[in-house]
């Protein structure tokens, strides 16, 4: 049950943390061609710091629940968050939302619910640090190589590269979350998570450069939760409830696409995403 919570309060810090973001992005003064000062500006913005300090809080209640709770109900939440601060700003804010878009969020909720009553909570089983470096350090360093030859790669390219990033940080902090938290930095696979997060913002810092922020992100998201929640079944142990099976299937499913559409169907970078592509 404190994984449940935990999960429920970093999706709803993360919510908040878009949301304040995108609205100090929003009303910062705009200057023309790329804007270096942006960012310092930004960070002089209270609304801002908070933002960043809510989504800072996310991710730890986030490392925390998968301490207890299958990746593929952790992660889906983390991705569904965008959709709770999409709500947040229609509700509060007076956000403008289509009628397609309430439909994607109805779909994430469905499959998030059915992640829920599926999930069984689990110990992950512990991932030996040789195999895991070497295993988990390949995508990174596919990821470096395609960064240093940027020409060859698309938007969406760029993304999935982030995802699989995203992905190993999700990896190695479920095997890390259970073991006392003061001895992280003494954990070369912490050392691997923190590599992961760093190679995972390079390349959707460039992903966002090229493209469409909503796509990039789908795509990112997308590919974090369906790697996840493969390799979390197959080889941490993550456990689901007896004859549950499909309900994870199509959870994940209904997720994966709920995501996908809602970078689709709003291709002017909604405010719930361009917070994601400053902070």
């Amino acid at each position: 049950m404190v994984g449940h919570l935990e999960l429920a309060a970093s999706a709803a810090m993360s919510a908040l943390g878009v949301v304040a973001q995108s609205v100090a992005a929003r009303r910062a003064d705009r200057r023309p061609g790329n804007d270096p000062g942006l960012l310092a500006r930004l960070a002089a913005d209270r609304l801002y710091l908070l933002g960043f300090a809510a989504q800072v809080g996310g991710f730890a209640l986030a490392f925390l629940a998968r301490s207890s709770l299958p990746l593929y109900l952790v992660q889906a939440g983390s991705s569904c968050a965008v959709g709770l601060a999409t709500a947040f700003g229609v509700l509060v804010l007076g956000w403008q939302v289509r009628a397609a878009e309430l439909a994607v969020l109805g779909l994430m909720a469905l499959g998030l619910l059915l992640l829920v009553a599926a999930a069984t909570p689990s110990q992950a089983r512990d991932i030996p640090v040789g195999v895991g470096c070497a295993v988990l350090g390949l995508p990174l360093l596919a990821a470096v190589l395609v960064l240093r030859a940027r020409r060859a790669a698309g938007v969406v390219g760029l993304a999935v590269l982030a995802g699989g990033a995203f992905a190993v940080v999700a990896i190695t902090s479920r095997t890390l979350a259970d073991g006392p938290l003061l001895r992280l930095p003494l954990q070369p696979l912490s050392w691997l998570m923190v590599a992961a997060a760093l190679v995972g913002q390079a390349c959707m810092a460039v992903a966002l450069q090229r493209g469409s922020a909503t796509s990039a992100v789908a795509a990112m998201d997308a590919t974090t939760v369906v790697l996840t929640s493969v390799v979390g079944i197959a080889t941490l142990g993550d456990r689901i409830a007896p004859g549950r099976e499909w309900w994870v299937v199509a959870g994940v499913s209904l997720v994966v696409v709920g995501v996908l559409a809602l970078g689709s169907v709003r291709r002017d970078a909604p405010a719930a995403v361009v917070a994601r592509e400053v902070g």
